[in-house]
């Protein structure tokens, strides 16, 4: 069967979240990270099919079916995987090439064609902000005090006048449809090709990989459009990619990510060692820019402009991320209308403390409430008190919403008694129309497989899960620590066996997107991997987990050659000197064994 590149479907699989689609199918409950429903693919009574967010899987402990969303759809809708492509990437608005032998060959050639027009003009605008010719550029990056580290990170550059781009690309041999289509250069009426981008600071955009695959070009008068940005193409679609996350990913960024409106808010904190900050391209926060933002960390802070379209982005951002289950704080400013005028003005301590402080959705949307009511008035209070109740209610975590109470009450002088009985009312009414599913994490049952290796114990069947619990991450560090000490002949469980060799390879390959190789996998594959993927395994400290794992495979090792050597001493069949020579390997495991000890 023909079949989409892997681009294309690691590109459709990024832009449909598992939690959305499978909700169109299961009603889910979040409990902890995962969400929580009854098993579409068995009858079941309690809640046993689970869903996670950050990893992109399903998994029912009940039957043991799992997937990632591909896997879901095919299995629920009864289509094959070409057919689930299809439907994501409609759901999504995503334009397929039209399937032949393979895909769209000529639509293909065209993207990698654009990538290459996008990279030799990144190069050539940042060469260019270093001529002479460039003074305006020089001054304006001299004004801003951006360091010549900064201009290369981010690859800043300058464009030139009327159709430069447009001749210097037609040297290197780029043909017109081509250049066109990147949306560098424009066609007039009377067949002359001019740069779309003339005397401007040029900011390269590029995705998650580094490819560059779009331009924003800033004005150095009072010109306007003070803006310029490329329209969308073969390559790109603004409301599906994060500006600076490429240069973001390089530092550690898992527990936090700032969220700014401009590029020059993402440049200026970077400059002074703020790493973790994306901005979102200067539209509103989309679904696709959310999934990015909720996969790569765990704490979200909006860090929006302080004027009325930089509140209303936050607040559209804030239903966004809400509703996908993200930890958002709020960052509060005064004395400057945006991150990057903050930073400048008093410096990146007095920044980081703000962020520190930042504060939940819920103390940001009591605020915004406070300020639009009196609280002297009778009425006013009342709603302040009712409107607060409603928030408070959707909280599940009750030592969380007592919290909130206490902080509320104090804060805004109002009775904690009060809240606390119209907040009661609110959840006793949610109760009663949710009787169907539980408040509480349900208890996951674990239904036993027809084993093929049952000489295999459970303690060694734990031992390698966890080890591919650890693979999983796509961390290939610890793939090249795991590869040095346990080999593929060192799994012992067949379907174990498989799976770390399939592995093995995707990482030898350079690719450590694990939701990309689940595609490949058989479905009694798929079900094991993404049971391991759902499991707990306790691993606080990643490198003391392996140390231990493959301390454990040596003392098998041992174990194994000592009783072959003992089988040996006690046939009496050996030669003197040979005989030797194992006791001393005997002596030599005894001590080695004693260490691990």
């Amino acid at each position: 069967m023909a079949r989409y590149s892997d681009e294309i479907i690691d590109d459709v699989r990024q832009s449909n979240d598992i939690v959305d689609v499978i909700s169109q199918y299961v009603r889910l409950k979040r409990s902890g990270r995962n969400y929580f429903g009854l098993c579409p693919f068995h009858n079941e009574k309690s809640p046993s099919f689970s869903v996670s967010p950050e990893k992109q899987i399903f998994h029912c402990f009940g039957c043991g079916v799992g997937g990632n969303v591909f896997t879901f759809l095919t299995k629920i809708e009864g289509i094959n995987f070409v057919e689930a492509v299809q439907q994501l990437a409609e759901r999504a608005n995503i334009q397929l090439p039209t399937l032949e032998n393979n895909v769209d060959s000529a639509k293909e050639d065209l993207k990698a064609k654009v990538y290459k027009v996008n990279e030799f003009t990144a190069k050539y605008y940042h060469e260019n902000l270093y001529r002479p010719e460039s003074k305006m550029a020089q001054e304006y990056i001299k004004k801003r005090k951006l360091s010549n580290e900064t201009l290369k990170s981010f690859q800043i550059g300058f464009s030139g006048k009327f159709d430069e781009l447009y001749q210097e690309l037609k040297k290197q041999g780029f043909e017109d449809r081509e250049i066109l289509e990147s949306g560098l250069v424009n066609k007039n009426e009377r067949g002359q090709f001019i740069d779309r981008y003339r005397n401007r600071l040029m900011f390269p955009i590029c995705d998650v990989r580094g490819r560059v695959i779009a331009f924003g070009g800033r004005v150095l008068d009072d010109s306007k459009p003070k803006y310029i940005n490329s329209p969308e193409n073969v390559v790109y679609s603004k409301g599906r990619h994060l500006y600076g996350l490429n240069v973001a990913k390089k530092y550690d960024i898992k527990k936090r990510l700032l969220i700014v409106e401009g590029y020059m808010d993402v440049i200026s904190l970077h400059q002074r060692d703020i790493h973790n900050v994306v901005a979102s391209l200067g539209t509103a926060l989309t679904q696709q820019q959310g999934y990015l933002l909720r996969n790569n960390t765990e704490q979200i802070i909006l860090s929006y402009d302080s004027d009325e379209a930089g509140q209303t982005a936050k607040v559209r951002a804030m239903e966004i991320l809400q509703n996908m289950g993200c930890d958002i704080r709020v960052l509060q400013m005064e004395g400057a209308k945006d991150p990057d005028e903050y930073v400048i003005k008093y410096g990146n301590a007095r920044f980081q403390n703000l962020v520190d402080k930042a504060i939940s959705v819920i103390e940001f949307k009591v605020k915004i409430l406070r300020q639009s009511l009196n609280l002297e008035s009778t009425n006013d209070k009342i709603k302040f008190l009712n409107e607060i109740a409603k928030l408070i209610a959707k909280i599940d975590n009750s030592m969380e919403r007592e919290v909130y109470i206490e902080k509320i009450a104090k804060e805004y002088d109002v009775s904690k008694e009060a809240i606390y009985a119209e907040v009661n009312k609110l959840t006793y009414k949610e109760s009663k129309d949710e009787k169907v599913l539980s408040k509480t994490r349900p208890v996951v049952r674990h239904i036993e497989k027809k084993e093929t290796d049952n000489d295999v114990s459970e303690a060694t069947k734990r031992r390698e899960n966890t080890v591919l619990a650890i693979l999983l991450s796509g961390d290939k560090n610890i793939y090249e620590i795991i590869k040095q000490n346990i080999t593929i002949q060192d799994f012992k469980y067949e379907i174990d066996k498989k799976i770390a060799e399939k592995l093995y390879e995707e990482f030898e390959n350079g690719n450590s997107n694990i939701n990309s190789m689940i595609d490949n996998l058989s479905e009694e594959e798929q079900n094991h991997i993404t049971m391991i993927m759902a499991e707990d395994y306790g691993i606080d400290d990643v490198e003391k987990a392996i140390d231990d794992i493959i301390q454990s495979y040596e003392k098998d090792k041992l174990n194994e050659r000592k009783l072959e050597i003992l089988e040996l001493l006690e046939e009496n069949t050996t030669e003197e000197t040979q005989k030797k020579e194992l006791e001393k390997e005997l002596n030599d495991i005894i001590i080695r064994l004693a260490k691990i000890r």
